[in-house]
């Protein structure tokens, strides 16, 4: 189900002062007596003019609010926080806020010294023209959207000056989903320092009554007694107001221990009806999870990744699950175990009955996995697919069971077939209404849009468990939660004249603990009383369920109570219709049927003030001076447009032969891979072919001098030393596969970065990002899209694309990461580096690139046609030479990473002679970290 992702809208007033912050008087900010040292967190500091020493944080957080209030299961939250800066320097605030998955941001403000900055919903290209004209008129505007890691953060930023105070407000709305029998209501709380007023309200009002309410502990103990419960048959209210003492980790303590989530979980009372269907204000909403049925038999794949990510805890902890799951197996259910890793293994090449000795044998044979190898989801699943297909042409299953596939893996599909689109076609193709697909994705690495579409298209769900997490806990929860099928065919029906636009009101299973949620729009001019009639297929039972809505009881009850939301059955319509049509439109198989669909979901969001793949928040002043573009990613389709795709294998065909099941009986037999054979490269390639060459801007000149470095794979070149600072960077070349035209081309294959004064090493090739600081070190992936903060160093990765290293704000680097055709016979994966023109170095700055932070004096003249028409040469003086230089073009990638962008440039023969100081080998050094030994 597609939902918002993640929202970040940045302003940085540092150095060009967009709007300032003015000083003024703090009548509400001034209790700050048992305020004395704050540590940094959510909220950052940075200073503008200081580097090295740290200071006492002085901004200062003065209240830390959040409230939610849930109607029926539709919740509406509000986080607002007062910040003041104390220092009497700048100082940047961070305001960073975790969203729940499936929440849509509806709101935010911005205060600022009484200046009020409020937002409003536009079409997507609307925003962007507003900001594009705000850009254009010389206007404060901001743009950036990011992909986090864990997609689900907001997050703006502003340059506060002395004395200063800001207040930031946002507001998210989400549907509470029932799982494993109750509901959970998720705060994240990180106001990272201690607040003078913090305050967390959580009111809770179902019509249907209340059967308990729990506040579970998640912060070790430290708030026993804090969280102070309320409940009635009806109402709730959770409240966590810790004081400024026991906020503190430890009496002496400035630092703060409100750091995590507050969880509130609770259900509400079910009659042995057919749920519960709620009408007010012209919508109805239909809640069904009924109890006290017995499980439906289940036939069910286990699909196990034991690659070799899995090595170590991962694999453990799976094993473990797995064998407290196989336990839980009922004698009436059928099951076998596929792991795969390059290759495809089954335990059993058919269902077996889930007896107690053929589970004892599967447990021996998971405790005995040892990972290894690549990841061939492609095959995998289809394997499992053709399992039960053909158990059910084979007459094996029993008519009245439910099949099911669970996908348990850490990491992208690097052997078989790699395109992700062509995984999600050939899953759909094969697999039966009947079979119901779940993915538990593992870690960081793992593609979970991807896991999710899959799931999602197959009448299942996705959940990702990150690797700091207990696996064998959230296995074992996740199959609690699709493991019980408790009805077949569920079918809602509303025979009523006066209903419209109905959610989604087919489904195929019903699982245990779970709740299916319908709405729609109702008149009740037209009639009295709102009717729905369920049927359903439950343990050898055709069930018919009726129920009649109550209308005048809940517009009484809701009118009495001053938290309770008179628009929930409205937003939570929305909000389920608005989901629903995102997933049909990722399936939709017309381009007319996609733009029908887009339509109605930028109508609905406009007219719900939500924040989705097609819409954009503007957020302004009232005089239009300012203007920030909060704008979700895109939906990810990078299975499915243009996106590249890498492995050590390709198969002719990415469906095996075997696949289709037979039409009579036959005997299981091994499987073997299909043969590897050479495939036409898919057409959206990167096509790089010349040596890496350097672009060197001279910003005084206004020009752009280029050279080529022709060298040997294996040697590691300086790029930039500049010992006074301890900023290193050295290049290690590779080489092409074979020569083309006698010559052998070199490429970056690694980087190296050091920052002697911070002992911190980064390490860029074209398979991860290492970072090491001391005995510690960090590895992480190009499939990444992260953030590391250490100290002054700032890293920042890119799915695919790039790396940022920035060093206090003043020093940047950028490297782009270069793609090709795994099977090009030539070229490989290389790295560009880019570096922008700054003062921060020191006079002894030297290097390929690093000579030229101090721009030398140059004098290009004597311009003349060339041996070649289109390349015109020159006279350039530089550095006591005379050289003969060529204009000509070459490729800039920054803006555009597939084809480049050509930039004109005179060109410097002979690897830079004269132009660079000494020869280019004089710029070998023996290792990654070592600095340039000048003569």
């Amino acid at each position: 189900m597609s939902r918002l992702t993640c929202l970040l809208v940045c302003f940085f007033v540092s150095v060009t002062r967009g709007f300032e912050i003015p000083t003024s008087g703090l009548p509400e900010f001034a209790e700050y007596g048992d305020l004395v040292e704050l540590a940094p967190g959510k909220f950052q500091f940075a200073p503008e003019k200081q580097r090295f020493q740290d200071d006492v944080d002085q901004v200062t957080l003065y209240s830390y609010k959040v409230q939610s209030t849930i109607t029926s299961r539709m919740a509406n939250t509000f986080i607002q926080t007062k910040v003041v800066n104390n220092s009497p320097r700048p100082q940047n605030v961070v305001f960073d806020v975790q969203i729940p998955k499936g929440a849509f941001i509806s709101n935010f403000s911005m205060t600022v010294d009484g200046t009020t900055f409020t937002s409003s919903i536009k079409e997507k290209t609307v925003g962007r023209a507003l900001y594009s004209q705000a850009r254009a008129k010389g206007k404060t505007a901001g743009l950036v959207r990011s992909r986090a890691l864990d997609m689900e953060n907001f997050k703006t930023e502003v340059n506060v000056l002395p004395g200063a105070k800001v207040q930031f407000e946002l507001h998210y709305q989400e549907v509470k989903w029932r799982k494993l029998g109750s509901y959970e209501h998720r705060l994240h709380l990180q106001p990272g320092r201690l607040a003078k007023h913090l305050e967390v309200d959580v009111w809770i009002i179902e019509p249907q009554g209340i059967k308990f309410l729990h506040v579970p502990d998640t912060f070790d103990g430290h708030f026993d007694g804090v969280p102070v419960l309320s409940k009635g048959q009806q109402k709730a209210h959770v409240s966590f107001k810790p004081t400024v003492a026991q906020q503190r980790k430890c009496f002496n303590c400035s630092e703060t221990a409100v750091d995590g989530e507050l969880v509130v979980m609770y259900d509400v009372n079910r009659e042995e009806k057919a749920g519960e269907l709620e009408v007010f204000n012209g919508y109805f909403v239909h809640f069904f999870a009924p109890n006290n049925l017995d499980p439906i038999p289940k036939n069910i794949l286990f699909v196990i990744d034991v690659s070799g990510s899995m090595w170590g805890i991962k694999m453990k902890q799976t094993v473990e699950a797995m064998k407290t799951i196989l336990d839980d197996l009922r004698a009436e259910d059928k099951f076998s175990v596929v792991d795969f890793n390059h290759n495809v293994r089954t335990w059993r090449h058919d269902l077996v009955s889930a007896t107690k000795s053929q589970t004892a044998d599967a447990k021996k044979y998971i405790e005995k996995i040892q990972p290894s190898g690549g990841t061939n989801i492609n095959e995998a699943l289809l394997r499992a697919i053709f399992i039960l297909n053909e158990a059910n042409n084979l007459g094996l299953l029993d008519p009245e069971s439910v099949s099911l596939i669970i996908l348990v893996s850490d990491g992208d599909p690097t052997v078989g077939e790699l395109k992700l689109s062509k995984i999600q076609k050939n899953v759909k193709q094969n697999i039966r209404d009947n079979i119901s697909l779940f993915s538990l994705g593992i870690g960081f690495d793992v593609d979970y849009d991807f896991l999710k579409r899959l799931s999602n298209e197959n009448r299942g769900i996705a959940q990702r468990i990150y690797g700091n997490q207990d696996t064998s806990a959230q296995l074992k929860k996740f199959y609690n939660q699709v493991s019980t099928p408790l009805l077949r065919n569920v079918q809602f029906n509303y025979p009523h004249t006066s209903v419209s636009d109905v959610t989604q009101n087919s489904f195929h299973n019903y699982f245990g603990g779970s709740e299916i949620v319908v709405a729609g729009k109702f008149d009740p001019e037209k009639a009295e009383q709102l009717q729905s009639i369920i049927t359903a297929t439950a343990a050898n039972t055709e069930l018919v369920l009726e129920t009649l809505a109550e209308m005048d009881d809940l517009e009484e009850f809701l009118s009495k109570d001053k938290h309770a939301d008179p628009d929930f059955t409205k937003k939570l319509w929305a909000y389920l219709t608005i989901n629903q049509l995102l997933a049909e439109r990722s399936l939709a198989p017309t381009a007319a049927a996609k733009r029908k669909i887009t339509k109605t979901i930028l109508q609905m969001s406009l007219e719900h003030h939500m924040v989705t793949p097609l819409t954009a928040m503007v957020i302004e002043n009232e005089a239009g001076d300012e203007r920030m573009l909060a704008d979700s990613p895109p939906q990810d389709h990078s299975c499915c447009s243009g996106a590249l795709y890498y492995g050590s294998k390709v198969a002719p065909s990415s469906v095996p032969s075997w696949v289709n099941p037979s039409p009579t009986p036959v005997i299981p037999m091994p499987v073997l891979g299909a043969q590897v054979l050479e495939a036409t490269p898919p057409p959206h390639v990167m096509r790089v072919e010349n040596d890496p060459h350097f672009i060197i801007y001279l910003p005084k000149n206004e020009k752009n001098v280029c050279f080529n470095i022709d060298s040997e794979p294996g040697k590691i070149l300086n790029l930039v030393s500049d010992p006074e600072l301890g900023i290193l960077v050295n290049g290690q070349l590779t080489g092409a596969k074979k020569p083309k035209n006698e010559k052998l081309r070199t490429y970056f294959g690694k980087l190296g970065f050091y920052f002697q004064s911070e002992d911190m090493k980064i390490e860029i090739s074209t398979e991860t990002i290492t970072l090491s600081r001391g005995s510690r070190t960090s590895i992480l992936s190009w499939s990444d899209t992260a953030r590391v903060i250490n100290r002054r160093v700032l890293v920042s990765v890119k799915k695919e694309q790039t790396v940022t290293v920035t060093l206090n704000k003043d020093v940047s680097f950028s490297v782009l990461l270069h793609r090709v055709w795994k099977k090009h016979p030539i070229n490989v994966d290389f790295l560009g580096i880019y570096v922008p023109p700054t003062n921060k170095f020191s006079p002894k700055a030297h290097g390929l690139i690093g000579q030229f932070m101090h721009e030398p004096k140059i004098r290009i003249f004597n311009e003349r046609p060339g041996k070649d028409p289109e390349k015109p040469e020159a006279s350039m003086e530089v550095k006591g030479h005379r050289l003969i230089v060529t204009r000509g073009l070459q490729k800039d990638y920054r803006t555009d990473r597939v084809f480049g962008t050509e930039v004109s440039c005179w060109f410097v023969h002979n690897s830079g002679k004269g132009f660079i100081d000494g020869h280019y080998k004089d710029y070998f050094v023996p290792q990654l970290y070592s600095f340039l030994q000048r003569p």
